[in-house]
């Protein structure tokens, strides 16, 4: 069932005769179609009662899903053509193939930035299965970080840091219904759907709902009992400052007070102000590729800078912003004078 709104979907909805094809058009290109079964009118607080699970005004999402929402709907049986899952779905079975791979976890992130915290679960992951897809969450709304650039950055760690032949990322389509509290659950439909038999989380997940009932994480998940996906719940990594190292706040004895906490947005407000993160929340060569993208041309004469500054072989030698970032954070992390 749709509901889409505007006046011209109006007139075709209310116009249109039960075993009409009706073509589904995006960015002016026919993606499916769908054969009229019924056309009848929505009660739109109900809709959205079912889809977010409540009717809550006061969340942005639910007034951008109000303005999308018609008052007219559609139902039938109906086709979609998205090439790019298709050819993503055979590039996993493939990889599938190839390593003859039972247990595939999926973790989805929107890596915006991609720190530490990130490679943690992800290596926890891979010691437990065969094979990692990482689904790589498109915004649908304009972002500091392009997505481009957090797939270049997912993309460098994969082929610096992981075994690669046993991770596939997949750009994921992000919309509005993925903010919905409901979001858990459609992530592991998803992951499912794409030929995966677990499913990570974070016990921040926006949806999830974590709570401890019997020394037992329990969540909004536990009250789905058809999805056809194991589902792990895993507790926050931080950086511990007695520890001296990346722990997980189930095992570190040492309080709140001692835990660094890798907060996205305040890495991002970092990153936007052109600083470069501590190497404990992002590896510094992630750090150089992030910056060097995004404040291109910052410096008017990088090579004299870098010669002046950096001890080199004497040879004339081209440098660029990226080498810059990175020679700079080896300063940063000297101890003798500090």
């Amino acid at each position: 069932m749709i509901a889409p709104a505007g006046e011209k979907n109006r007139e075709i909805l209310t116009t249109a005769y039960k075993g009409e094809p009706l073509d589904f058009i995006v960015d002016g290109k026919i993606k499916g179609t769908i054969i009229v079964d019924e056309v009848f009118e929505v009660d739109k607080k109900r809709r959205i009662e079912q889809i977010f699970g409540t009717y809550d005004v006061s969340n942005p999402e639910t007034l951008t899903f109000l303005k999308r929402l018609g008052d007219v709907a559609v139902c039938g049986e109906y086709e979609l053509v998205f090439d790019d899952i298709k050819n993503v779905k055979a590039k996993i079975a493939d990889a599938k193939e190839q390593l003859g791979a039972k247990n595939v976890s999926a973790i989805m992130i929107n890596a915006n930035p991609f720190h530490r915290a990130h490679e943690r679960v992800m290596r926890i992951t891979l010691e437990k299965c065969d094979m990692l897809v990482i689904f790589l969450l498109k915004p649908y709304k304009q972002d500091i970080l392009s997505y481009d650039l957090r797939f270049k950055a997912l993309q460098y760690f994969v082929d610096n840091y992981l075994p690669k032949n046993r991770v596939v990322i997949v750009p994921f389509e992000n919309t509005y219904l993925f903010s919905s509290y409901k979001n858990a659950v459609l992530d592991a439909i998803c992951a499912s759907n794409f030929g995966c038999n677990k499913l990570i989380l974070g016990q921040n997940h926006s949806g999830i709902g974590a709570y401890y009932d019997k020394n037992e994480m329990r969540s909004i998940l536990n009250h789905y009992k058809d999805l056809e996906i194991d589902v792990e719940i895993i507790t926050e990594f931080v950086y511990c400052n007695e520890c001296k190292t990346l722990v997980s706040t189930n095992t570190c004895p040492h309080g709140a007070h001692h835990h660094i906490k890798y907060h996205a947005e305040s890495l991002l407000e970092i990153l936007k102000a052109g600083m470069l993160p501590p190497a404990i929340f992002m590896r510094k060569d992630i750090s150089a590729l992030i910056l060097s993208e995004l404040f291109k041309k910052r410096f008017e004469n990088i090579g004299k800078i870098y010669d002046a500054i950096f001890p080199n072989s004497g040879l004339l030698e081209n440098h660029d912003e990226r080498e810059f970032y990175l020679e700079l954070m080896r300063l940063h992390q000297t101890t003798s004078l500090t």
